[in-house]
């Protein structure tokens, strides 16, 4: 989790995305709260044991949590995760449901066999969730899909798996809390750190204690069960603040798939987009704006570039430009002049029309005002003409372009949220510090800029998508497509690597390769790449560093009896002596992807042939 905690960290600020606190479910007060509320659920008699079956899997030698399991939906019949329809119609699937279950692991079938787990008595609170999604706020997608389910009834909900790491369930160490028990206590803990950080602790309450706090969830359609159903009955069982909102976006799909980045369904915004040069305003205007909240997004490069070309650059960017350009060369700061009244009518409109989205939550229509205020003032400026009126009237000419400028500014706040650095430079081009865009209100928009202000030379701030790299953009979208395809289907093109040159017999009997197990395993300090093994080979304990820390927890690593090459030369690997290496192999269909060659069911120095 700390490698891809790491590149959302990294990534976000790279969007002009910026949290009060990004923080994750693994540390102390994610941990300390999670328990907290298990233990308030279960001596209110929220929660109870019950005998199940799980999947056991031969080959891997353990039972196997719904995560490491896939096989058929049993509601839509589609490819699935033991715990969640992700290809298909999105529920959430109990564990032991799922149908002709596989193990994602090893991919072989695995069997049931029972195992006591701990249960939150979900049926219990089926009066209060139709209640509260009947009144709750938010899109009507997350309450009637919610409410399609409580109407079938809800079934009591399993809140414990069998793995290794997790948080351990109150009483029973041999379980772990299922993660979407502790992933949406992770917003209270991380509301916790960022009272911490501010230097009131007990602010996060007004929050989360019952009181006048307001939450709102922005949520996937895939997790609206998660956040509609199981989280709001934790918090009424545990004395907590409920939601007020719940606002489930549609998917993001890609050629009618649902985005994966397992899958190989997916859009890299660090290589396909940040890479090539492509403005982040760009994409989180496309996003925002292409469709209702509630409906899907099929991901296009054809319609991404239709909204920079045709949205952007034609309509808001042209106007903006003119706008800005003419004042600069002709008058070089803010002229005399008076809002027109017409066009303050429209910016009140705007301003209320704006408003109104946002509180349905629905961005594009927030986009759409945007565009019709631009619009607005394409037509005013066509219609004023001030490169005519400028020969005749330079006095009424500045009046014209007063009012150009009153709605460049408009435009400036109204865009802010879609496009903050487009914003910052138009609102440098008007006279202003670039960053204070960021503090103006709303109604900001109706105050025209300050007669006399400088105004600086414009250059434009969109530009248009090239067409050799759409075309190349297009290209790698379609490739991986079908690649991902492919591999869904079992069509899949080996890359495999060439035979190696022969050897002797002679050499052949000189490689000693002995079965191993970890003993403990630890990431090597500053070493991104690099594991430090204990390793017990049967005659002694050997010190090996693999490079595996990329694909491989260290938990997942421990205990596990692998090959290992021990008459190797010793070697310094990231400034530790390296005595053998661990036999791994790349997998044809997934190159990069290495899988260590386990050994189970013998001892320590068992030699291989």
């Amino acid at each position: 989790y700390e490698k891809y905690h790491k590149i959302l960290a990294d990534t976000f600020p790279k969007l002009n995305i910026f949290f009060d606190n990004y923080g994750h479910t693994d540390n102390a007060e994610n941990h300390h709260r999670t328990l907290q509320i298990v233990n308030t659920l279960i001596d209110n008699g929220h929660i109870y044991a019950k005998e199940i079956e799980t999947p056991f899997c031969d080959t891997c030698g353990r039972s196997q949590p719904d995560r490491f399991v896939r096989g058929e939906c049993p509601y839509c019949g589609k490819d699935a995760r033991g715990d969640e329809c992700d290809q298909g119609c999105g529920r959430y699937i109990e564990p032991g449901l799922i149908l002709n279950p596989r193990c994602a692991v090893c991919y072989n079938p695995t069997r049931p066999i029972t195992r006591k787990h701990q249960f939150l008595k979900l049926s219990a609170f089926e009066e209060f969730i139709g209640d509260f999604l009947k009144n709750v706020d938010g899109t009507k997608n997350a309450r009637n899909f919610a409410l399609g389910w409580v109407k079938e009834g809800l079934r009591d909900w399993c809140i414990t798996r069998d793995l290794d790491w997790g948080i351990k369930f109150p009483g029973d160490d041999s379980l772990v809390l299922y993660v979407w028990v502790d992933a949406p206590i992770g917003y209270m803990s991380s509301t916790e750190q960022w009272a911490k950080t501010i230097g009131k602790p007990k602010e996060w309450e007004k929050f989360w204690k019952p009181g006048d706090g307001r939450l709102v969830h922005y949520i996937g359609l895939d997790i609206v069960q998660h956040h509609c159903i199981f989280w709001p009955a934790m918090l009424k069982g545990s004395d907590y603040n409920l939601p007020f909102a719940i606002v489930a976006s549609g998917m993001v799909k890609i050629e009618g798939h649902n985005f994966s980045r397992g899958r190989g369904y997916v859009v890299w915004v660090q290589e396909d987009y940040l890479d090539r040069g492509l403005d982040p305003d760009y994409l989180r205007y496309y996003i925002a704006s292409y469709t209702s909240q509630t409906k899907d997004l099929d991901f296009s490069w054809d319609a991404f570039a239709d909204k920079v070309n045709n949205e952007l650059v034609a309509t808001l960017g042209n106007f903006l430009y003119r706008a800005i350009h003419f004042t600069h060369k002709n008058f070089g700061e803010v002229p005399e002049g008076k809002l027109d009244s017409k066009l303050k009518k429209e910016l009140e409109t705007a301003i209320t029309t704006i408003t109104a989205a946002v509180n349905e939550y629905e961005l594009k229509k927030v986009a759409d005002e945007i565009l019709r205020i631009a619009a607005v003032g394409n037509e005013y400026f066509q219609s004023q003409q001030p490169w005519k009126l400028i020969k005749e009237d330079k006095e009424k000419t500045g009046e014209v372009l007063f009012n150009a400028l009153a709605l460049s500014k408009a435009l400036a706040i109204f865009i802010e949220p879609f496009l903050p650095s487009a914003a910052e430079t138009i609102w440098a081009q008007l006279g202003n510090e670039a960053a204070t865009i960021h503090e103006s209100l709303l109604d900001d928009a109706l105050n025209p800029p300050e007669v006399g202000t400088k105004i600086t030379k414009p250059k434009p701030v969109i530009s248009k998508i090239d067409e050799d790299l759409l075309a190349e953009l297009k290209q790698i979208i379609s490739d991986r497509v079908a690649a991902a395809s492919a591999a869904q289907s079992g069509e899949v093109e080996l890359k495999l690597a060439p035979i190696k040159d022969t050897i002797s017999f002679d050499d052949f009997q000189k490689v000693d390769l002995r079965a191993g197990k970890i003993l403990t395993c630890e990431k090597v300090p500053k070493k991104d790449r690099l594991l430090l093994l204990e390793v017990d080979i049967g005659t002694e304990t050997r010190t090996i560093v693999t490079g595996l820390a990329d694909q491989y927890k260290p938990e997942e690593l421990t205990g596990m009896t692998a090959l290992f090459l021990v008459n190797l030369e010793p070697k310094k690997i990231g400034g530790i002596e390296s005595h053998g290496m661990i036999i791994a192999i790349e997998k044809g269909d997934e190159p990069g992807r290495w899988l260590p060659v386990k050994v189970d069911g013998v001892p320590p120095g068992s030699k291989a042939a």
